[in-house]
């Protein structure tokens, strides 16, 4: 039986997983890092996350700090316009739009967007050139016994890890959070979200659209170009029958009820790859943290994908550890550190969780004086600059600044 010692082990080898490990080694630290699944990290290949990744300011920062942002930065498509759509007409149109842009309270875009597939390459690219970091695929925690001076965690494979600090870092349905007996608290919405990539002859011109109908927005953000055509991701959530009904539709069905949904803003959007599905909630642990152990990404949080919010949720909680840790490296896991963990997040978790939960049941409205009350609100509040200005702050996570 194989017993392997290091500092920190991390439990999931997602995007969320693999940035943890990269920065955590950063920092001087011996990392194990585990997951029963082998990233895909090419577009074609099956199982290819289609979905894509907004990073915001902050977490270009910590990926700078982390050694990782140079190889990303190539890759990377600028979002300096953030555009809000409201199309709940009796027609598919335009009614209201308001525009937030990123030179009204920085020098920088709002974030840079990435395929999540290119990221898990580019991630497990940069692992495998760091001595310090051992990456195990197809094995995952099965039991974790904890002591005020240690994790002890048995893999499916039967190998045993000792470490000061586990994170938990491996999904929804996390076996760390479930081996703690923390509680998840789950609101379900009965909708489902299509990811997809498109091109299309309108360039984006850096501006992330979202579009608001029925049965949740419509969200098209900036790829780069692919062989000098405009690209997308876009992410179309709907109720759960119609997102089902939509996924199993032929090619050509599809984009006519994508160019629809569209608005054509960008003119007639051609499908450039698969379409993957997937169901949305919003989920919080009742705690972020227990003995020698932290929860982060969607092992602490879940949220629907509005605003950029899920992963650069989960890279705020890295920010919190990271800070705790460099403040005071020998007190790595023991209780105080993750004491000052959990407060220092918990409370801003659940109010960004409060926060993205009335914006996306505001986006299902279908009744049409809702989604005429949603178009008054939508004017009323973005219209006012002040008012503008603090929702574009509060959303990168940075703090107001004096006007």
């Amino acid at each position: 039986m194989q017993r392997i010692q290091t500092d920190i082990v991390i439990s999931g080898g997602g995007i969320a997983g693999m940035i943890a490990a990269i920065t955590l080694e950063k920092l001087g630290f011996s990392v194990v890092c585990v997951d029963p699944a082998t990233p895909v990290t090419s577009q074609d290949a099956k199982g290819a996350d289609m979905r894509s990744t907004a990073f915001l300011q902050p977490a270009r920062t910590l990926l700078e700090d982390a050694g990782l942002w140079g190889q990303l930065a190539p890759h990377a498509a600028p979002l300096q316009v953030m555009r809000i759509v409201d199309a709940g007409g009796d027609v598919s149109e335009p009614r209201i739009q308001s525009e937030f842009d990123a030179a009204d309270i920085s020098e920088q875009p709002f974030g840079w967007n990435f395929p999540n597939w290119l990221l898990r390459r580019e991630c497990l690219a940069e692992i495998e050139r760091r001595p310090s970091i051992t990456l195990k695929h197809g094995v995952g925690v099965k039991n974790v016994l904890t002591r005020s001076e240690n994790a002890r965690i048995t893999l499916s494979d039967g190998t045993q890890l000792q470490a000061r600090l586990l994170i938990g870092a491996d999904g929804r349905n996390s076996p760390v959070r479930e081996a703690l007996g923390i509680d998840a608290k789950t609101l379900r919405y009965g909708q489902k979200a299509l990811a997809f990539t498109v091109t299309h002859p309108i360039p984006h011109q850096n501006v992330s659209t979202e579009i608001h109908r029925s049965g949740g927005p419509f969200t098209l953000v900036p790829l780069p170009d692919v062989d000098g055509t405009p690209a997308s991701a876009i992410v179309w959530m709907e109720r759960s029958p119609e997102a089902e009904r939509l996924q199993k539709l032929p090619t050509g069905a599809f984009e006519a009820e994508m160019n629809a949904r569209s608005c054509l803003l960008f003119g007639p959007l051609s499908l450039t790859g698969a379409r993957s599905i997937w169901p949305i909630i919003s989920q919080y642990a009742q705690r972020m943290s227990g003995e020698r152990t932290a929860l982060i990404a969607e092992a602490a949080h879940v949220v629907p994908p509005i605003g950029a919010q899920g992963l650069n949720m989960s890279l705020g909680d890295l920010r919190v550890l990271v800070d705790l840790i460099k403040a005071a490296p020998e007190t790595l896991g023991s209780r105080d550190m993750l004491e000052k963990y959990h407060k220092t997040r918990h409370a801003e978790v659940l109010t960004r969780i409060t926060g993205i939960d009335l914006l996306n049941r505001a986006s299902m409205a279908e009744a049409r004086p809702l989604r005429d009350l949603r178009a008054f609100g939508l004017n009323a509040i973005y219209g006012v600059k002040p008012v503008r200005k603090t929702l574009m702050q509060l959303g990168l996570g940075v703090k107001s600044q004096s006007t």
